[in-house]
């Protein structure tokens, strides 16, 4: 006689066919069909969170490394509550996740039972699609079409909310083969692609403006030798959306990310004839300048995206490319070619000596600023990064969720030469970096992971620790503790707001008393260590990443007067 398959079965059926392993948990009543029918079910790995940020945050962390789809169950209506976060991350970021929770049972519904609620229309403006299953024989499909929308461009997360009878009831014997993923390698159309290189052509002083899409469509090798031919500087995200780079931290022509405010912005781009944009937000900006565009007029704009709506939606484009940013820059390079003058070879040529050298005097300016600070204490958020900059193996995978401490040193000093090893904030829910660094580790085994956190941020996620301690995930936590919302009193500076001006805060500041990081990671069960100089962060770190259990560093730096 065939097993009897539960719809909790027939889930977990549809997930390994198509190539799950990790399910990243934290239970409730509404999940408990999971978590017994994982007990005996050797196909997966269920990953124990003790809140929800920090649970979402490493499947968030695991699809990006991992580039297959992450699950993530949830307690219902309270927990996803505490995800949404999490989930507004995900949902910036374009993470094909798929979010489970559960539902009370259908025969209780009329009566507003315990922990009921509309999750379906909670979950739905962050994700692609959200349904609740409400009979067994569906809960196949629905799995599978959930993986298929969630992994399909434009990537992001789905919801499958699951009552507690549909889990528990008999499925019959429908489909549960694996999620179809079409090839979404499609090609921009040849028309457009041909007015484009016309136009780049022509160009005296071409920029590249380059986005994340641009590493999650593995097109960081094309994105670089269209550079070159062109001889155009490349300019990342600005650093409230910066998220994956686009290019090697340290290829010549790399620029950095763009100013966070717009009139900076404004003063770069005045200087270029055309400007390139590839798989790039254009631009999510966080606080309103004047001018308001920091854009100049007349500048013609190249958008290249696999995100269709992403082009022309904040600023006019000249000529838009819809399609897969890998298959459209290789291209756009071989219609370069053929158009391409002897000048141009040569103008190109010379950028990228010119970039070259630019880029070693800045690596020799940055690390004589560094070395002049080294004595100071607290350190310097300079001497920080540079301690850490010497202590990273090339192979190393950093999360970054310390925005006012990292100061891009690591692409400064051309550290990240492995496009892929950066994943950084591009949702702003803070408590991201702690889970996202685990899930990452889990995706690359052999790759040794930092995760470089803000005191403050850390504070939003640290239950994380536990399950970094219990899974015996090696990851390296540094705390860049300076006691304060320090981006805050920046923004404070700049709206302008007076008292804020004048150095008087009220709320931003985590002293009186200051929190005990390592006593708190040793209550977690990580080990853990308070550090004074560059010296031994250089050490702890460097041996910490060439270690097998996780370690946090509480690394003091210098304060706001």
């Amino acid at each position: 006689m065939p097993k009897v398959i539960r719809g909790i079965e027939a889930l977990l059926d549809v997930l390994a066919a198509g190539g799950v392993r990790y399910i990243f948990g934290n239970p409730g009543t509404t999940e408990l069909p999971l978590n017994d029918a994982l007990v005996n079910d050797a196909r997966f790995q269920y990953i124990l969170a003790l809140q929800e940020v920090p649970l979402l945050a490493m499947a968030d962390g695991y699809a990006m490394a991992s580039k297959t789809l992450g699950v993530a169950c949830v307690h219902i209506s309270c927990g996803l509550g505490n995800a949404m976060g999490m989930l507004y991350n995900a949902h910036c970021e374009g993470t094909p996740l798929l979010v489970l929770a559960g539902q009370q049972d259908r025969r209780l519904k009329l009566g507003e039972p315990v922990l009921s609620g509309d999750v379906v229309r909670v979950a739905r403006p962050w994700t692609k699609w959200a349904v609740e299953v409400e009979c067994v024989a569906d809960v196949p499909a629905a799995v599978r079409r959930a993986a298929q929308i969630a992994q399909t461009p434009p990537t992001g997360p789905v919801f499958l909310a699951l009552p507690l009878d549909v889990q528990m009831e008999p499925c019959p014997a429908t489909d549960r083969s694996a999620p179809c993923i079409a090839d979404h390698r499609v090609r921009p159309p040849a028309a457009a692609i041909a007015s484009a290189a016309d136009l780049l052509a022509r160009a005296e002083r071409p920029a590249i403006l380059a986005g994340s899409r641009v590493v999650e469509s593995n097109g960081c090798c094309e994105l670089a030798a269209l550079a070159e031919l062109i001889g155009a500087p490349i300019y990342s995200e600005c650093a409230t959306s910066h998220g994956r780079l686009p290019v090697a931290a340290n290829h010549p022509l790399y620029a950095g990310p763009l100013p966070l405010w717009i009139p900076d912005v404004r003063r770069i781009l005045d200087e270029f004839d055309v400007v390139l944009v590839v798989g790039m937000n254009l631009l999510r900006l966080y606080l309103h300048h004047e001018p308001a565009e920091p854009i100049p007029p007349r500048l013609p704009l190249i958008h290249l995206d696999s995100r269709a709506e992403e082009i022309g939606k904040n600023h006019p484009v000249q000529v838009g490319l819809i399609g897969d940013e890998k298959t459209g820059l290789a291209e756009l390079a071989e219609q370069l070619g053929v158009r391409q003058t002897d000048g141009g070879q040569r103008r190109a040529g010379a950028a990228v000596e010119a970039g070259a050298a630019r880029r070693s005097d800045e690596r020799t300016a940055l690390l004589a600023q560094i070395q002049n600070q080294q004595a100071q204490r607290p350190m310097t958020a300079l001497t920080l990064m540079g301690a850490i900059a010497r202590a990273l193996p090339p192979n190393a995978a950093v999360v970054e969720e310390a925005v006012t401490t990292q100061q891009f040193v690591l692409e400064r000093l051309g550290v990240l030469k492995d496009p892929t090893a950066l994943f950084a904030h591009r949702g702003w829910a803070l408590g991201w970096g702690l889970g996202c660094a685990m899930g990452v580790k889990l995706a690359w085994p052999d790759r040794p992971v930092l995760a470089l956190l803000g005191d403050g941020a850390a504070m939003y996620g640290v239950q994380g620790l536990w399950t970094a301690a219990h899974h015996r995930i090696p990851v390296v936590f540094v705390i860049c503790n300076n006691t304060e919302y320090k981006i805050l009193k920046v923004c404070g500076d700049v709206m302008p707001l007076p008292e804020m001006q004048a150095h008087h805060h009220m709320g931003l500041d985590l002293a009186g008393p200051e929190i005990d990081f390592v006593g708190l990671a040793q209550a977690l069960g990580v080990n853990a260590c308070r550090v004074a100089s560059p010296e031994e962060l250089t050490d702890r770190v460097r041996t910490g990443l060439a270690g097998n259990t996780p370690i946090l560093i509480d690394a003091p730096i210098e304060r706001s007067e």
